[in-house]
């Protein structure tokens, strides 16, 4: 079962998404139809001279592959990596033996070698995308080499200088590389997003059914009452006629006790009254701060509660188990950080209700400062005590937006410092219990 944010890293942290099959056989099916038009263009309207057969059966060769791979695999099937690279690596082989026959580096389609590894990038991971970058520098090396000249007009030759042999190298190099970087950057960072909000889902459902079993407590409880009653009235029973009997006697005593117990149980329980459940829904913001505030004063660290503004006028919402995490992780990263206090400030009015959750220790460095809430980045410096990968803080963050909440994440002055999260809701949404 997953209970903290570590498990949930551990659960959804980073990792590299397998290609699905059927995506890649669709690019496939657009470059055989792209190589197939453009060659028909060039021999057939420009009438340039081509090696057809050499063509023709490089492009079927592409077709065929892509044929048995769509036939063989379901279209739901995803790529092992290394079955992944194997297939780039095809695509790219074949690619550059057509660039090879039809001109080289010279010929103005040479960028599109490009395009495996960039998807390669985007999907696979890092280790086999560097290797199948190298395979494609190699390739285009290759391409400055060729004997084939770019096809041009009968008896006319188009001869490319070295130095702009040079240039192309670089340029399709250069822009194969930076392509690459980027892709790999986006797609990691949305793979990141992606998994923290899964565990921010998985966080909430947990802290959504923690808040429903009082209630499904009470409400089990209720529906059991029945039928204990029913079997301790037959105990005593059997307790009547059985009590003396020496096989059966100390067996219907125990039976009868222990009947007995569980109804004494079943009443504390149904001591909770369960009519819609109003005493788990209905929650005054003094009584949602201590709730989230509790689990935290058993620490060293000295936990201080400032209310400013007056409770009878405090905002009575519907019970928040996004907010109640939400806040309770910010607290326990207060605590987390602290050297002696961390001191919690709640105030309200018509209009806003702010909570304000203050520490004093060594406050946020400037380059945290400036990327905190996002997932996997650690907030502060750890020391032993506090370990963690930043998830915490981004499920916190997200959770308390999502209930109409505005964080600040500063540092406070000199002469008090120390890290500083200023929570604001609009007032309608804490009496709504949005």
């Amino acid at each position: 079962m997953i209970k903290t944010t570590q498990d949930v890293a551990r659960h959804f942290g980073p990792s590299s998404r397998r290609l699905r099959l059927q995506t890649l056989v669709r690019l496939r099916w657009l470059a055989v139809a792209g190589q197939s038009i453009t060659v028909f263009v060039v021999a057939f309207l420009l009438d340039y001279p081509l090696p057809l057969t050499i063509c023709a059966a490089l492009i079927g060769a592409l077709a065929a592959a892509n044929f048995l791979l769509s036939v063989v695999f379901p279209p739901t099937y995803r790529l092992e990596p290394l079955a992944a690279f194997a297939v780039l690596g095809l695509d790219l082989l074949q690619l550059a033996a057509l660039l090879f026959i039809t001109g080289g580096l010279a010929n103005p389609f040479a960028p599109l070698i490009c395009v495996p590894v960039i998807i390669s990038f985007a999907s696979q991971p890092r280790g086999l995308s560097v290797a199948l970058l190298a395979l494609a520098v190699f390739f285009i090396t290759a391409l400055a080499f060729t004997p084939y000249p770019l096809p041009w007009y009968n008896g006319e030759t188009l001869p490319t200088h070295l130095v702009m042999q040079l240039g192309v190298w670089c340029s399709i190099t250069s822009m194969m590389a930076f392509a690459a970087f980027y892709a790999y950057r986006v797609s990691q960072e949305a793979t990141l997003l992606a998994d923290a909000l899964s565990a921010t889902e998985l966080i909430l459902q947990r802290e959504k059914h923690l808040s429903q079993l009082d209630g499904l407590a009470a409400a089990a409880a209720h529906e059991l009452g029945t039928p204990l009653a029913t079997i301790s009235v037959v105990a005593k029973e059997m307790e009547r006629e059985l009590g003396k009997d020496e096989r059966f006697g100390e067996d219907v005593q125990l039976l009868r006790s222990q009947s007995e117990r569980c109804r004494d149980i079943l009443r504390r329980l149904t001591t909770l009254p369960s009519e819609n459940e109003e005493h788990m829904r209905r929650l005054p913001l003094s009584s949602m701060i201590e709730e989230v505030l509790a689990p935290h004063r058993e620490f060293d660290v000295k936990l201080e509660l400032v209310e400013k503004s007056d409770r009878s006028k405090e905002p009575i919402g519907v019970r928040n188990a996004g907010i109640l995490y939400g806040l309770g992780n910010l607290v326990e990263n207060a605590i987390d950080f602290a050297r002696e206090k961390v001191t919690v400030t709640v105030e309200h009015d018509a209009s806003r209700v702010a909570v304000t959750i203050e520490d004093d220790g060594e406050g946020y460095s400037a380059d945290v400062l400036q990327r905190i809430g996002e997932p996997y980045v650690t907030s502060r410096q750890r020391d032993d005590k506090a370990g963690g990968l930043g998830l915490g803080l981004f499920i916190a963050k997200t959770l308390l937006e999502r209930s109409g909440a505005t964080l600040k994440f500063e540092n406070g002055g000199p002469d008090r410092p120390g890290a500083r999260v200023r929570i604001t809701w609009p007032r309608g949404l804490m009496d709504a219990g949005r």
